[in-house]
């Protein structure tokens, strides 16, 4: 072998060493993770369990080529202003953050720390990001859905509905804005104020009157709007779909009722039946008036129109 082949192949096998060194010494990367829940909540720790394997999917490793450095908020602002600033004294190279309260502390603290944040609701309304579709700030991530529910507060019955929706909504990354109505133009401005927001219209017959009203709103400002039921009304007036019980079906059972009274019984010993599950009802080609995305239900409509 000659002298220069065996200089180049000796310098190779001193570099492999060195080089393989280097990766095996090299910083592991830091993440800080602030989350607004308490540090024993069972969701709270599902949600950051499904983050870490997350994360292990795509080759990160903690203890091998990561760290994460969890805080817990416990819906305290103050807790979160003291927890963003520890954590972005520690240098990480990104952080995490599970609400829009906890990613402005963390800009507080720092205009450089990458921030990814996850259930934020309006974060262009809360001066976080400039846009959607380019933040231009130091945080990007996933925007909780803001639903508009639309009823009328006066009316007592639909306060259970709204609270049954309000309970299951977090579970979706959904948060719930009623909106009070009485009247078109408290209608027209909850409509325009949505911000392209999915609205839900609430199945009082006091919002009802004002049907073709809300579909050619909800059309005009291309919002993904589902309507309660009460038959074809709403989508035969070209709204993009309804869910709720069937009132022919209800009104052949009343009969029913009617029959059994007729015949002796009581009201008070007849018990209130409840349908269970709706009838989804959907328009084809609903698109060119309602384009707007929207969420592909689970249940098959019973018509398509």
């Amino acid at each position: 072998m000659k002298r220069r082949e065996f200089i180049t192949l000796l310098g190779g096998a001193a570099v492999l060493p060195l080089a393989a060194r280097a990766q095996q010494t090299a910083r592991p990367a830091r993440i800080g993770v602030l989350v607004s829940a308490v540090e024993d909540d069972p969701r709270g720790l599902e949600y950051v369990t499904a983050f870490a394997q997350g994360l292990a999917e795509l080759g990160w490793t903690v203890g091998r080529n990561l760290r994460i450095e969890y805080r817990w908020g416990a819906g305290d602002l103050d807790r979160f202003r003291r927890y963003a600033a520890e954590l972005v004294a520690l240098s990480p190279d990104v952080v995490l953050a599970s609400s829009g309260s906890i990613v402005g502390a963390f800009q507080q603290a720092s205009r450089t720390v990458p921030i990814v944040f996850v259930t934020t609701v309006d974060p262009v309304g809360g001066g976080w990001v400039d846009s959607l579709s380019r933040p231009g700030t130091n945080a990007a991530g996933f925007a909780a859905y803001v639903v508009a529910v639309i009823r009328d507060p006066s009316v007592p019955a639909g306060s259970g509905g709204l609270a049954a929706i309000q309970t299951v909504a977090p579970s979706l990354g959904v948060e719930l804005t009623p909106v009070g109505v009485r009247d078109a133009g408290e209608i027209e401005r909850a409509i325009t104020a949505s911000n392209g927001g999915p609205i839900l219209v609430g199945p009082t017959s006091s919002v009802q009157r004002y049907r073709d009203l809300i579909i050619a709103l909800a059309a005009r400002h291309r919002l993904p709007a589902i309507y309660p039921g009460g038959g074809r009304l709403y989508v035969t007036g070209g709204g993009l779909i309804s869910y709720g019980p069937d009132p022919i079906d209800q009104y052949r059972r009343a009969a029913g009722y009617v029959d059994r009274i007729l015949k002796g019984e009581k009201p008070a010993d007849l018990p209130v039946r409840q349908r269970a599950g709706g009838q989804p009802q959907d328009r084809q080609g609903a698109g060119p008036r309602n384009s707007a995305d929207v969420a592909r239900p689970r249940r098959r409509g019973d018509r398509v129109m």
